[in-house]
């Protein structure tokens, strides 16, 4: 079993930046493909980044996200962190992180799941 539990959502204006952190439970963290997915009010749930196990060498991006968003691994702390820059209204979301502990990076199957921190990019 694999708890989830996201963290540093909050209310920000156009243009600023937000870090989300999510810390996984597990003893075998490094080997889990994690990612975020972000829901918008009246949307449905989509894919906004990606980082493989262990090392944490590759990633994946939405387009939508691209060269603004950044996702990083600390397999000592058992946490994933998402760098958001330039945010805009259109990235107001519940953002939830997931794991896949089979570490496939190529068919991820996400079966782990937070329960989400609120973003709100507002003026």
């Amino acid at each position: 079993q694999v708890h989830l539990v996201e963290s540093g959502g909050g209310l920000v204006q156009p243009g600023d930046s937000l870090t989300l952190s999510c810390a996984a439970s597990g003893r075998s963290f490094s080997n889990y493909v994690m990612a975020w997915f972000r829901q918008g009010p009246g949307k449905e749930r989509e894919f906004v980044a990606a980082i493989s196990r262990n090392a944490g060498v590759a990633t994946r991006y939405a387009d939508s996200v691209k060269g603004r968003f950044t996702v990083s691994r600390d397999n000592a702390k058992n946490t994933v962190t998402l760098q958001m820059n330039s945010l805009t209204p259109e990235d107001t979301a519940l953002y939830s992180c997931a794991a896949d502990v089979s570490g496939n990076w190529f068919r991820p199957k996400y079966d782990y799941w937070g329960q989400g921190t609120q973003v709100t990019v507002s003026s």
